[in-house]
């Protein structure tokens, strides 16, 4: 595979992740179904949007389906693994619900065991950068990830 085809599909996976993240977090702000939300997101934001006047990739439709179900199916487990990884002043509940939302991404590619570790968190480390430009966001996701991707996948480090 040449190297541009690769970074499409990179850019692919990464916008999927994106779009995952918002549809998670939409989910949870409407009340609306997975079915509902992930059929929204398919029919009107792949291959549509721009971000600071440019149009953004099209995304990888299989891993977003995957990162929708992994959290939905697996979000007990998820949240149980993020709990671990805040400090007890701050459980899942209490954080911003961006943040809930990427964690349960990250969360259901870090279960599914398709992607190592430190990629997943690298992306999701990415995606908080989208969200939060100017935070200390990022940098607490990576901690919050890190200890996450140890909790599920020991062997991987």
């Amino acid at each position: 595979m040449n190297s541009s085809r690769k970074q499409d599909k990179r850019q692919m996976r990464s916008t999927a992740r994106l779009h995952a993240v918002q549809a998670l977090f939409q989910m949870e702000h409407s009340g609306q179904s997975v079915d509902t939300v992930r059929r929204e997101f398919e029919d009107w934001r792949f291959g549509i949007g721009y971000d600071e006047g440019e149009e953004l990739a099209e995304g990888d439709i299989d891993l977003f389906r995957a990162t929708l179900e992994g959290a939905v199916t697996w979000q007990a487990k998820i949240d149980q693994m993020t709990d671990r990884a805040l400090v007890a002043k701050w459980p899942i509940a209490r954080i911003d619900p961006t943040l809930r939302a990427l964690f349960r991404a990250a969360g259901a590619e870090l279960v599914a065991e398709d992607v190592p570790p430190k990629v997943v968190i690298s992306e999701y480390v990415d995606v908080a950068k989208a969200f939060f430009p100017e935070g200390r966001e990022p940098k607490f996701v990576n901690a919050v990830l890190d200890h996450m991707a140890r909790e599920a996948r020991p062997e991987a480090f």
